[in-house]
């Protein structure tokens, strides 16, 4: 089914599955999957909400069932479908633990494959690139797929989500420990994520997608050369696929959704769905040309948007935005702000105009906003040189979130 702009959504939340007690990450996917489904598969639909294996075999990733119109109806779905995973786990002795990276795991020691169905794919990469690295065995997102029905509505959400993507860390940052230390960055996950394909450096280019408006021009600018620069390494063509694009946003034609992929997930569904609301409500208006034509976002270079990206993964919502251009299209003039008073600006211009915000999702957001990102909060709790207790209180404090439902810091 081909559905237009912002017809409809599909999300995409992973999680770590760690031990009760100690917080450690335990590789009981496959069989977290086997009981529910009486065998090792990658699968198992739990009505409006899929749960699906990932790479690494302690990440479960849970996803809308197809297209959802409405991101606080999915909101409560997920919540109920992560009751349910959290019934099983306590079986093997095991949680949920919600935010971008885990604070103390140890990759190189910890990792374990996802081995079954598409395992040759798993190997391939593992092969490739050694995925015993927190670039790829310790990260978690929120993906947020966006359909469009043809190359003009792809052209307009593509320019409309890479000018806006280098702002998104200051929202949705909540990875700021990593190997037991506060890292200097609060999206650390972004900040891995771009290095863990060095080998090839394409796939993932300036992690900002660039300024491509059609399917053809997609293909010669972007997949070809990336299938190109992999195939002395995957002589089988097993990775020849749209989905070995890793940049920040990327075209899935085989179902017409845009895919952003650089948002850290949070401490409960509903942040994370809240965080996608804000971002719909402002890409709506980049792609009317509310603060500027298309022409003017294309013109964005794809270099600049990056150090952007970069000074915001790293600060989050302290990070200064100085760049004239993007401050311009967003509406807001040529003069430096905070990204976190940009986002409060964006908030102000756009969700009166939107359909009406879920009740379920304005407290998430509020805290958002008022708070800073996740990664703020967390710091301010545990600060920046934590101990080993601490740091499994915080893991505590965070899966109880993610079981409650509740905002950390609230």
């Amino acid at each position: 089914m081909t559905l237009g702009l912002f017809a409809g959504f599909g999300i995409e939340l992973e999680y770590m599955v760690v031990d009760r007690e100690s917080f450690a990450v335990r590789p009981v996917v496959d069989q977290l999957l086997r009981h529910f489904e009486g065998a090792f598969v990658g699968d198992h639909d739990d009505g409006p909400i899929a749960w699906s294996n990932e790479l690494a075999l302690h990440v479960l990733e849970l996803k809308t069932n197809g297209v959802t119109q409405s991101l606080g109806d999915s909101a409560a779905d997920f919540q109920r479908s992560l009751a349910r995973v959290e019934g099983a786990l306590a079986g093997f002795g095991a949680r949920l633990l919600p935010a971008g990276m885990h604070p103390t795991m140890d990759p190189a020691r910890e990792f374990v494959r996802w081995s079954h169905d598409y395992g040759e794919i798993y190997a391939a990469y593992d092969r490739i690139f050694d995925c015993r690295g927190h670039g790829w065995s310790n990260l978690q997102s929120c993906h947020l797929n966006l359909p469009f029905a043809n190359d003009a509505e792809f052209g307009r959400l593509h320019l409309a989500v890479r000018a806006l993507l280098p702002l998104l860390p200051a929202l949705a940052a909540s990875s700021p420990y990593c190997d037991g230390r506060s890292t200097g960055w609060l999206d650390t996950r972004l900040h891995v994520y771009r290095h863990n394909q060095a080998r090839v450096p394409r796939i993932a280019g300036l992690v900002v997608p660039e300024p491509v408006t059609t399917r053809a021009d997609y293909f010669a600018t972007i997949l070809e050369p990336i299938w190109n620069d992999i195939a002395p390494f995957d002589p089988d063509r097993l990775l020849r696929e749209e989905w070995l694009n890793s940049r920040g946003a990327v075209a899935k034609f085989f179902r017409d959704a845009l895919e952003i992929r650089v948002l850290d997930v949070q401490e409960h569904p509903a942040a994370d769905l809240a965080i996608c609301a804000l971002v719909v409500a402002v890409l709506r208006a980049l792609c009317s040309e509310r603060w500027a034509s298309l022409a003017t976002l294309q013109s964005l270079d794809t270099r600049e948007l990056a150090s952007v990206l970069w000074a915001v993964a790293k600060d989050g919502d302290e990070a200064v935005v100085a760049h004239a251009g993007l401050l311009q299209a967003l509406g807001l003039g040529h003069e430096p702000r905070r990204a976190g008073d940009v986002w409060r600006h964006l908030a102000e211009a756009t969700l009166p105009d939107a359909e009406p915000l879920a009740p379920e999702l304005e407290r998430p957001l509020a805290v958002i906003l008022d708070q800073g990102p996740l990664a703020r909060r967390l710091l301010a709790a545990a600060g920046t040189t934590p101990d080993a207790a601490m740091l499994r209180t915080l893991c505590r404090r965070l899966a109880d979130c993610l079981r409650e439902g509740e905002s950390f810091g609230a």
